[in-house]
């Protein structure tokens, strides 16, 4: 998986790196824990610029979380809720964790979605009541932004600094990725268990 992740990023560049992170928000296939520092290890090598690999993963990620502030501005918190609880079953998403979110939001304000977008799966999930609270749209995409770039800088700048050692931290890497996802997929299933048993009870 680290040398086709490589491979994508090295022939797809900025456009992959942005395309990836936005597929992450959206729905997670391969984790931004992934993608980023692999784009900094390209950037490390040349092929691509640090900086415009931030960016590219910056955009990415705020305009992957485009789509849940609409949904949740469109809908509302009772049609999302009820929502959830009709079809939420498959995006493990039922209607108490919408309100959870809610609340959240509720208590933090606006400093939410720049913390929520630090925290993984969080950084999708704030989206939700940002959008059913009407945040105006400017604040949410600058809080979005500053959270965004910090994570992707972070894990990016990781990356690249550990291009020296490209070999050996492939080998690790390697691993890790697969037992990252492994352990999404097991999540995403336990969530489907766990919600299937509230639904009967």
């Amino acid at each position: 998986m680290f040398d086709a992740i490589v491979e994508v990023v090295s022939k797809t560049g900025y456009i992959g790196v942005f395309f990836l992170m936005l597929l992450e928000n959206i729905f997670p296939p391969i984790p931004s824990e992934v993608i980023m520092p692999l784009a900094g290890f390209s950037a490390a090598k040349g092929e691509l610029n640090f900086f415009g690999v931030v960016a590219a993963g910056t955009a990415g990620s705020v305009v992957g979380a485009l789509p849940w502030y609409y949904l949740g501005a469109r809908l509302g918190k009772d049609r999302l809720m009820h929502f959830a609880e009709r079809h939420g079953f498959w995006l493990t998403m039922g209607p108490e964790d919408i309100d959870k979110a809610n609340d959240w939001f509720s208590r933090h304000g606006r400093a939410a979605v720049f913390f929520g977008r630090l925290l993984p799966t969080v950084r999708t999930l704030i989206s939700v009541p940002a959008g059913i609270a009407r945040m105006p749209m400017a604040a949410f995409l600058a809080y979005s932004t500053v959270g965004s770039l910090i994570w992707t800088a972070l894990l990016a700048l990781a990356g690249y600094l550990l291009e020296s050692q490209y070999e050996k931290v492939a080998d690790y890497l390697d691993p890790l990725s697969m037992a990252v996802i492994a352990f999404i997929v097991i999540a995403y299933f336990y969530r489907l268990v766990r919600l299937k048993m509230r639904q009967r009870t």
